[in-house]
């Protein structure tokens, strides 16, 4: 049983290749959970951890607080993040739409047909 039987994946491929590429859903939820996350004003992902814990937990919990539905021709996105307090919500979101489409594009070469934010709480710690 190869690592990505039981899990759906995208083949991404050209013709007159040696192979095929086959890409996890889950892989393009990562891409976009640590993609939202390294945008200044988001705090983590709802339910899920910041990039500092990645390295003592595992890549696989960065795909929490993401959904991804991925088809032969795009990709939609679904994130549920909590903010950094002080940061304007609208701002912050379009960055985040930015960073995350701009990243799945790149690294996979599926094209993304939209990013869909919901704010699900304020981080409250860095207020004075």
């Amino acid at each position: 049983m190869t690592e990505t039987e039981g899990r759906n994946t995208h083949t991404v491929y050209e013709k007159d290749t040696i192979g095929e590429v086959q890409i996890a859903d889950e892989v393009v939820a990562i891409i976009a959970g640590l993609a939202a996350t390294e945008v200044d004003g988001v705090d983590s992902m709802a339910g899920n951890i910041t990039n500092e814990w990645v390295s003592r937990l595992g890549m696989k919990k960065l795909s929490k607080g993401v959904k991804v539905e991925v088809t032969e021709e795009h990709v939609s996105v679904y994130l549920s993040l909590i903010m950094k307090y002080g940061y304007g919500i609208p701002e912050v979101s379009e960055k985040v739409q930015e960073k995350v489409k701009s990243a799945i594009e790149n690294m996979t070469g599926l094209s993304v047909l939209d990013v869909n934010i919901r704010i699900a709480g304020v981080n409250m710690e860095g207020e004075h």
